[in-house]
């Protein structure tokens, strides 16, 4: 009886599908860049991880792969290098999460010796300091993967903010000395408890500074979902991200992982759904899923638009912030568009 009760249901949640009306789907805003790295430029690198503009248009250039940071300015026909390779302080090593002040300094944090290190630096290159943190670093993003570890890091005006799932709270801050500040955001329910690696990857997520005040934390993995937490750190709400574009995602999600001993060596790969996000002026929170869309929701945390980009062709962005001009610089490729105003919509 219950098979054919699943039955049932199944085939008229089939039947409600196809008699759906088409115009309930939310049109689609095509967005083209108006700027940014010159093709020629933006070509020279082997993985254009993140991209920031600073207050005086200089571009800076994450490049996760070569493990270097470049400057490019308005006047440059080739990048330069301001951060190269290496296990010493000031150069770096395996790194793998980066992010930049409009004034041009800038955090990187990498991994020698499997150690995370996060180091902070001037627009220039030159080093201002640094820190270690005890755990061992197993960076969030790996090739479209997550797995657990520190991997979002974001650089205010005094603090380093990153997610650490695995410390037991979702977001850590370290003054830019290195010394702990506080932690908060208390983990969601996985049904993995039991597997912290996994549990600690299904809490994995982007941390955002809200210009309003606050912040934002977006769940990465597993049922894709936002907080809103305020400058205290208390979760104001929490909002599941819904849309047709995360249907598939959805639908071939595992709901089991192979069992693993603790202390083996071996983690969790678990594919994303969220690749970045970022917030406005305004306090909205824009957000690139791993599919060639993004969301974006106001500050009650209503979804208002969905965008597309158009660059040399359709860009899902791995990266994406808001220069002072207002303009949304998204990688790979650091391409520049005006999302002040939004276009006529496309209906689908």
């Amino acid at each position: 009886m219950r098979i054919l009760a699943a039955a049932a249901v199944a085939v008229t949640a089939a039947v409600v599908a196809q008699v759906r009306p088409a115009t309930v789907a939310a049109p689609v805003e095509i967005i083209r860049s108006i700027g940014g790295l010159p093709a020629h430029i933006a070509g020279r690198f082997n993985d254009q991880s993140i991209c920031r503009q600073t207050e005086a248009g200089t571009f800076l250039v994450f490049d996760r792969r070569s493990h270097t940071v470049y400057s490019v300015d308005a006047t440059s026909t080739a990048p330069t290098e301001i951060v190269q390779i290496g296990a010493e302080p000031g150069r770096l090593l395996q790194p793998y999460a980066f992010d930049a002040r409009d004034d041009g300094t800038f955090v990187v944090a990498d991994a020698p010796d499997n150690r995370t290190r996060i180091q902070m630096f001037l627009a220039t290159g030159s080093r201002l300091g640094g820190f270690q943190l005890p755990a061992v670093a197993f960076p969030l993003l790996l090739d479209g993967l997550a797995i657990t570890g520190l991997g979002s890091l974001v650089l205010s005006d005094r603090s380093v903010f990153f997610s650490q799932p695995e410390s037991g709270s979702l977001i850590v801050e370290r003054g830019l000395d290195g010394v702990s500040s506080r932690a908060f955001g208390e983990l969601r329910e996985s049904g993995h408890e039991q597997d912290k690696p996994l549990h600690a990857v299904l809490n994995s997520g982007l941390v955002v500074l809200n210009p309003e005040g606050g912040f934002y934390y977006v769940f990465v993995a597993g049922r894709p979902a936002f907080r809103k937490y305020d400058a205290l750190g208390t979760m104001i709400f929490e909002r599941h991200i819904e849309g047709l574009e995360l249907d598939a995602y959805m639908r071939d999600r595992p709901r089991a992982w192979p069992t693993r001993k603790a202390g083996d060596g071996q983690f969790p790969l678990v594919r994303p759904a969220v690749r970045a996000a970022a917030a406005d002026r305004s306090g909205n929170l824009w957000i690139s899923l791993d599919v060639p869309f993004t969301y974006v929701y106001d500050r009650a945390g209503e979804k208002t638009r969905i965008v597309q980009w158009r660059g040399a062709g359709v860009l899902a962005p791995n990266g994406i912030s808001f220069t002072a001009a207002g303009q949304l610089l998204a990688t790979p490729g650091c391409y520049l568009f005006n999302v002040r105003a939004p276009t006529k919509p496309r209906g689908r």
